[in-house]
């Protein structure tokens, strides 16, 4: 007999606590996207380091200018539109995720000397003797280089945002151009120029989706950040445990702790196994307590019930 099934109080006592901690990291999620925006239009940098902040403007900025191009527009329509993008929460958090996941993937090369684009379990990928898997990691490999070259001149182009998101960004674009007929035409033209050219599944996130679900059971191995570098484990983190991607690595943030060793533990990983993935974050991190004693159903509930 198990010490849950022993003790149903206790049990009951750890999910408590950890429901407790799980509302106080939504209470923190809850405020990232109307504070992003309010100190995006705003000199004071407050919760945010001024390299976020200036990551995310940099990265709106730029998917302004790639539409105002594509439609002919001026100044006005690009400053009309960075207004409209950063009235999307949904493109603030994802924006803001983006600048978190290279962070990460930068802390992760000064603290375990983890390469930024070439991870041990790419490198495996690569060498893999399925050709379709091996072909799909060094499309993946030159999207991730591209990635980081991004991040560095904060720029971020249509073709890797998510399908929902350019979708929102291109209504935003018809908004801003009016009801004017040629500036609508004009609008129109370049929504189509630009849908023809999008391709979700391949861009870097869908390549790194496609690399996951193809490894199958294997996908566990995905679930090492120091094996799998922080892309390939962020998708495979959302997946194993039904986050969302964006949520996933917002996961990794200090305040949510709690929040990543549920979703480890809904994956599948044992204790152990997940007490590694937070030490590769912080050397002084530690389990919640309790956590050994939740089977990777309670800990999927848990999760599934937090924010409701």
């Amino acid at each position: 007999m198990t010490d849950a099934a022993a003790n149903p109080r206790s049990t009951d006592s750890v999910e408590s606590r950890l429901r407790d901690a799980l509302e106080r990291g939504d209470a923190v999620i809850g405020t990232v996207s109307p504070v992003l925006r309010h100190l995006l239009t705003s000199d004071d940098s407050g919760l945010f380091a001024d390299a976020i902040l200036a990551r995310v403007r940099g990265m709106i900025a730029d998917v302004a200018r790639q539409l105002v191009d594509h439609m002919g527009g001026g100044e006005a329509d690009h400053g009309a539109l960075v207004g409209a993008l950063m009235a999307n929460p949904a493109f603030l958090t994802h924006l803001h995720a983006l600048v978190l996941e290279w962070q990460l993937t930068e802390r992760l090369q000064t603290g375990l000397a983890l390469d930024p684009v070439l991870s041990p379990l790419l490198q495996a990928l690569i060498a893999s003797s399925d050709q379709t898997t091996a072909a799909l990691a060094m499309k993946f490999l030159a999207a991730q280089a591209r990635f980081g070259q991004a991040q560095r001149r904060m720029r971020l182009p249509l073709t890797e945002l998510p399908g929902d998101l350019l979708h929102g960004a291109l209504v935003a674009m018809r908004g801003i151009a009016g009801a004017e007929v040629e500036a609508d035409a004009r609008a129109a033209a370049a929504e189509t120029a630009i849908r023809a050219d999008y391709g979700e599944s391949r861009s870097r996130l869908g390549l790194i989706s496609r690399l996951v679900t193809g490894m199958g059971a294997g996908a566990v191995a995905a679930l090492s950040i120091h094996h799998a570098g922080a892309a390939i484990f962020l998708t495979a983190l959302g997946i194993a445990s039904g986050h969302d991607r964006d949520l996933a690595t917002l996961a990794t943030s200090e305040t949510q702790r709690t929040r990543l060793a549920l979703a480890l533990c809904a994956a599948g990983l044992k204790p152990s196994a997940i007490e590694e993935q937070l030490l590769a974050l912080d050397p002084d991190a530690a389990l919640p307590e309790g956590l050994d004693r939740l089977t990777p159903d309670r800990a999927a509930a848990l999760l599934a019930l937090a924010g409701q």
